[in-house]
């Protein structure tokens, strides 16, 4: 339990059909103090939706800051807290600009489905791209740029 202090973000989840699911959430976060874990940042999960009074749920969640209502059961509300954990997890992407060569489509479709494409125009030599991506594309998109060539040399020197 003590590594939920390292944690980035933690998922408290409630029992939704709890007949007090206040001090439920009271208790956990009286834990979460002692083992000096009171600042990690959380989303409250409201499980078993299915079977909650749907009123109990609404109030819950006005009183929680990110609060995402679920039921695992019936597969409900899953998508709704997978987008609030990705909305919240810090982002760790690095920043990258370069010139990729029009071969390397592949590496500038990934920057677009992993990353953030923050500028992208063609050039005659191929794709000028400025980004946020994780480290390991960073790392094969700087790989795999195209060098300029300094002034007076040519590209065999």
């Amino acid at each position: 339990l003590e590594e939920v202090a390292d944690a980035d973000l933690s998922r408290h989840v409630v029992d939704g059909s709890d007949a007090d699911p206040l001090a439920q959430m009271a208790a956990v976060r009286e834990v979460l103090a002692e083992i000096g874990a009171a600042h990690v940042p959380e989303i409250v999960v409201v499980n078993k939706a299915d079977a909650a009074d749907p009123l109990e749920l609404k109030g819950l969640c006005l009183r929680e800051k990110d609060c995402a209502v679920v039921s695992a059961l019936a597969g409900t509300g899953i998508d709704g807290l997978l987008a609030a954990v990705d909305d919240r997890l810090p982002r760790r992407d690095l920043a990258v600009s370069v010139l990729l060569p029009y071969d390397r489509g592949d590496l500038v479709a990934r920057a677009h489905e992993e990353g953030e494409v923050l500028t992208q125009q063609h050039a005659a030599e191929g794709t000028e791209l400025t980004a946020r991506v994780p480290p390991g594309l960073a790392a094969e998109l700087t790989g795999a740029a195209i060098t300029p060539v300094a002034a007076g040399r040519n590209a065999i020197d």
